[in-house]
């Protein structure tokens, strides 16, 4: 079993791995994430005929996306850790993916088995927040894209999570104490403009999105969930106190009173000549 806190660093290692692909899909169904990613990919921006690269596929909700946007004449590359994941996303490619060259294989993004400088573009969503070294996963992927091509990165930010609650004060405790425990860099999502220079990019570009929700969606509901189950394992608070908590969001969704906000930068550089 994976002993960090942050299950996402070794999914296959977890005892149940089946269900991070049922949160990545979910996600990945979730429309104002949808509106998030699709953004975010116009900006980078990806064209038809582009060789694309993913690290941290997951089950290959954006490798979807990718190859209806690069068309026959491009290419989608998609890597992860996880067997699991990989295992589903060449299943729910399967026929997804229309006339687009699409390879899936399990990798680790910082140590990519491919020559320099064989993509257009090198991405990875979400992905920055669960890396041990950002920088030198950063610098692998600036490796494998050509000269004038992108890097492009799309990360939430836990320091910016604004929801409603009863009790504010222990919403702070519980959101900021389980992001504390859990990533080494919380606030992964406002350094990444950063990151890029220091791997050497120029021209870097900064996307600043929002995903909000107000009726307390499916994913939302999730997130609040794994927050409370966590909580409780690091003891910053009991089981009824963890319930307590997660009791207040639905009083508030029944008074229309529900607010869950998160910010996403995604942050695109471009590889020097």
């Amino acid at each position: 079993m994976s002993r960090h806190p942050d299950p996402y660093r070794d999914v296959d290692a977890q005892a149940d791995p089946a269900q991070f692909v049922k949160a990545l899909e979910l996600r990945g169904r979730d429309a104002h994430h949808a509106r998030l990613r699709h953004r975010f990919l116009r900006f980078i921006p990806v064209r038809a005929g582009d060789r694309v690269l993913e690290a941290g596929c997951g089950t290959g909700v954006i490798v979807r996306d990718l190859a209806a946007m690069v068309g026959r004449r491009g290419r989608v590359v998609g890597v992860d850790r996880s067997r699991t994941v990989i295992t589903a996303a060449r299943r729910l490619c399967r026929g997804a993916t229309g006339a687009t060259p699409v390879t899936l294989r399990v990798a680790d993004g910082a140590r990519l088995p491919f020559p320099d400088a064989a993509f257009d573009i090198a991405l990875a969503v979400t992905v920055v927040l669960h890396v041990a070294d950002p920088l030198a996963f950063v610098k692998e992927l600036t490796r494998i894209t050509r000269a004038s091509g992108r890097v492009a990165v799309q990360d939430q930010d836990f320091g910016t999570v604004a929801v409603t609650h009863p009790n504010p004060a222990l919403t702070d405790r519980i959101l900021a104490g389980v992001a504390a425990r859990i990533y080494e860099e919380p606030y992964s999502g406002r350094r990444l403009p950063g990151l890029l220079r220091a791997a050497g990019l120029d021209s870097v570009r900064l996307l600043t999105d929002v995903h909000q929700d107000t009726t307390l969606e499916p994913f939302t509901k999730g997130f609040l969930e794994r927050r409370a189950e966590n909580a409780v394992r690091f003891g910053i608070v009991n089981a009824t106190v963890a319930q307590g908590w997660l009791d207040g969001f639905t009083r508030l969704v029944a008074a229309g009173a529900f607010v869950f906000t998160m910010n996403y930068y995604g942050a695109v550089g471009r590889k020097p000549r």
